[in-house]
């Protein structure tokens, strides 16, 4: 059976191929995005314990636009709360999504929010 780059295995091969490289820890977390086709959500996680530090996502803003814009907002708030929480360096999975679109104006929020990857 041969597999298309469409197919959920490519998908979780892609995954798996970033993840290989990328390791969270407590002082410099991973921050890994998740896309559905109506939201966008982003966690910083440190893998050592395995454990959540920090969430966000576009389900719980009360204003709803563009999906790219979501994303952004969804930035913003990652690095206000991860500034609170007092992380300033993580680095970034992007998951088997392509720094693209929705990734891409996440991750630039974040920068731009205080966070260093």
């Amino acid at each position: 059976m041969k597999h298309t780059r469409g197919s959920s295995y490519a998908r979780a091969r892609r995954k798996h191929r970033v993840r290989a490289r990328i390791r969270g820890t407590a002082a410099c977390p991973r921050l890994t995005v998740f896309r559905s086709n109506r939201f966008t959500s982003a966690q910083l996680i440190d893998d050592v314990s395995g454990k959540t530090l920090v969430h966000a996502s576009s389900r719980g803003t009360k204003e709803r636009g563009a999906k790219t814009g979501d994303a952004a907002a969804v930035g913003a708030l990652l690095a206000e709360r991860a500034g609170k929480a007092k992380i300033t360096k993580v680095v970034f999975d992007r998951g088997s999504y392509r720094y693209h679109g929705r990734v891409k104006a996440l991750a630039e929020a974040a920068r731009k929010g205080g966070l260093r990857f």
